[in-house]
């Protein structure tokens, strides 16, 4: 329990890029329900090479606490070659790495994939020097979450 207080602790404070600009969130509908979907984000990370740091799930925690949510959980996963020269522009943008990736269920039962768009975090953080690791990034995260929720 105290890994996840932890986690909370540091989602809580990380949870969007802060920018005086609202940051762009990135929604798509998934083929699968929320368990599956999770497990094949997953699958497409680690097929990627990038490592999976943490998961949360948020159901979980409010089950534990006598609360329900629907499904909704993060996993959070990174690769240096990519985060580190982000970082090297502007130590803050460590506050919005690793990446995060959101699978939660609606109230109308649609099971949802959402992260941060890339250029949201540099815009966030003012880093106007990384143009291609932005776009690496962001197609890593385009192409890791549609394989999640494809059919």
């Amino acid at each position: 329990m105290r890994k996840f207080a932890v986690l909370a602790t540091i989602l809580a404070f990380s949870a969007a890029p802060a920018s005086a600009q609202a940051p762009q969130l990135v929604t798509k509908n998934s083929a699968h329900n929320a368990a599956d979907t999770v497990a094949r984000l997953e699958e497409a990370i680690k097929k990627r090479g990038a490592a999976i740091v943490a998961k949360v799930d948020h159901a979980a925690a409010a089950k534990a606490n006598g609360m329900e949510l629907r499904p909704a959980v993060v996993v959070i996963f990174g690769n240096p070659k990519l985060g580190t020269p982000l970082m090297q522009s502007n130590p803050a943008a460590g506050l919005d790495l690793p990446m995060r990736v959101l699978v939660w269920q609606d109230t109308a039962g649609a099971v949802m994939v959402g992260y941060w768009a890339a250029a949201s975090l540099a815009q966030a953080h003012g880093i106007t020097d990384r143009d291609a690791v932005i776009k690496t990034m962001g197609g890593a995260l385009d192409a890791i979450t549609s394989e999640a929720v494809a059919k």
